[in-house]
């Protein structure tokens, strides 16, 4: 039976998996690695460690006895998004890379947003200029290291290092480069509008394609670091998210699926391209050729009661802390948690928000405190899905992933907040086999990226939303909003003491 890889170069380690033309998971290998802080809010990694980690996780894949190497027919590629990756002439990588949560960039985006203008950057890009986009990293590179900028031949995203090690090619796809603030997200191709106004060389920048084509094949080096078979094709693949909701079966309109893991993330598939004007959530294009997404992203979601279950509570456990909040009522006892712990990013682009317990009095209990941090990040991903719905997409299905995707109790919270049953998948790859998907689809084993989902994708019992429950939360909800506008100027206070 075929059988097809999916690469997944994360943040803390590179991920393998093996997937069998029914869609098993045949083998899943991985291998971790770690972040680099120099400075406070810097964030980097040597691009050689992603290729150690793969190399590991290859060969451990390559070494299950349930692979059959010449099985093998594609594999795909899946990663962090946004991180810089600078290649010389010779393709010797030329610094560190700078990763999607660096955040030492303010300043060159807020030089970009004047050079190109707010409303035509969102007009040309889809999007705001971020700390965590690629194109900022480019410039401040540029203004503080120009002797590493002098020797820029080559740019590329994490997961194009890796196929640049596998193939040789310097090339990417459109949803990945979506979030690079380059892209022309409606013509899903570079901008060179924007490229020249920041005077960026489009020569440095690989060529394009939809995530289900092949961009290359494994050369005889990589054959022989790898023990893949030679002349492998190499599909695009997609950045995590795209990845993630090719692998959750989010590729029709009408679907979305919300992911609480460290960060927070409510993604919504949309065959017609909508942008918000104000910025608020980003359009990408999707990993489905010719079609895109929306997606809303907040920074503290299950590490808001990660942190609380560190510090407040003795080491509890996460079901102590489910059973324990299930006891309190809807609200928490007039109980808001804001979990703007590191900042936020949506809907507020506010790096100075903090965490905030609004009502806490002598009467709450530990798991009213739980509760009120699950609601609270609840609540900041309802904000996400009201911008998705005021763009005119419309989502009927919800499918939960990650950490906190993995609580009943959470996973029913979120179908009361969002007004929208939740359901969750059987496997739990998400972009790792996201990518082994495409691989298939550009093999030709799958007649389009949909139809291989309807395939492979196997779903769980929907929560449906108790109309009732989602009445009162929705009350709570005005007023979380409501907090935010009445602290956004002592937030700038505080982080100016």
């Amino acid at each position: 039976m075929a059988s097809f890889l999916g690469i997944d170069v994360g943040t803390s380690g590179t991920k393998v998996i093996l997937m069998a033309e029914d869609g098993r998971i045949l083998c899943s290998r991985s291998s971790g690695y770690d972040v680099d802080m120099p400075r406070n809010g810097w964030a980097e990694q040597h691009p050689d460690i992603w290729w150690k980690g793969t190399l590991e996780a290859i060969q451990g894949v390559l070494a299950d006895p349930s692979c059959d190497k010449n099985d093998i027919k594609a594999l795909g590629l899946t990663g962090q998004m946004h991180g810089l990756v600078a290649l010389d002439k010779a393709g010797t990588v030329i610094r560190p890379a700078l990763l999607w949560c660096d955040q030492r960039t303010a300043k060159q985006c807020d030089e970009i947003t004047e050079t190109v203008g707010a409303e035509r950057l969102i007009k040309l890009t889809s999007n705001p200029a971020l700390t965590g986009f690629t194109s900022p990293k480019i410039l401040w590179v540029r203004e503080n290291e120009p002797e590493n900028y002098k020797k820029f031949a080559a740019v590329m995203l994490p997961k194009d290092y890796i196929r640049y090690k596998l193939t040789g090619d310097n090339a990417g796809d459109v949803s990945d480069a979506s979030g690079t603030g380059l892209l022309n997200v409606a013509g899903r191709a570079w901008s060179q509008e924007v490229l020249d106004k920041l005077d960026i060389n489009k020569d440095w920048l690989g060529k394009l394609y939809e995530s289900c084509e092949v961009t290359g094949t494994v050369s005889g080096e990589a054959a022989a670091a790898t023990g893949l078979p030679k002349g492998l094709p190499v599909v695009a693949g997609a950045g995590d998210n795209a990845a993630a909701a090719i692998g959750t079966g989010v590729a029709r309109d009408g679907s979305a699926f919300v992911t609480i893991g460290s960060s927070g993330v409510v993604f919504a598939h949309a065959t017609s391209m909508t942008t918000d004007p104000k910025g608020r959530v980003h359009t990408f294009c999707s990993a489905v050729p010719g079609e895109w997404h929306i997606m809303g992203v907040i920074l503290s979601a299950g590490m808001s009661l990660q942190w609380f279950r560190n510090n407040a509570t003795g080491g509890a456990t996460y079901a102590v802390l489910d059973a324990e909040a299930e006891k309190s009522p809807v609200g928490c006892n007039r109980l808001i948690f804001l979990p703007y712990l590191n900042g936020e990013r949506t809907p507020h682009k506010d790096p100075d928000s903090r965490g905030v317990f609004f009502g806490l009095s002598s009467m709450h209990t530990r798991g009213d405190l739980a509760r009120a941090v699950m609601e609270g990040v609840s609540y900041a991903l309802k904000d996400s899905l009201d911008i998705i719905n005021e763009m005119g997409v419309t989502v009927a299905t919800m499918t939960a992933c990650g950490g906190g995707g993995g609580s009943p109790f959470w996973r029913k919270m979120l179908a009361d907040v969002f007004g929208v049953a939740v359901n969750t998948v059987q496997s739990q790859e998400g972009p790792a086999l996201g990518a082994a998907i495409l691989a298939g689809v550009g093999a030709g084993t799958y007649p389009s990226v949909p139809e291989a989902c309807d395939i492979l994708i196997k779903s769980g019992n929907d929560i449906k939303p108790d109309l009732a429950a989602t009445r009162a939360y929705a009350g709570y909800h005005r007023l979380y909003k409501e907090l935010y506008g009445a602290l956004a100027g002592s937030y700038k206070k505080l982080a100016a003491l």
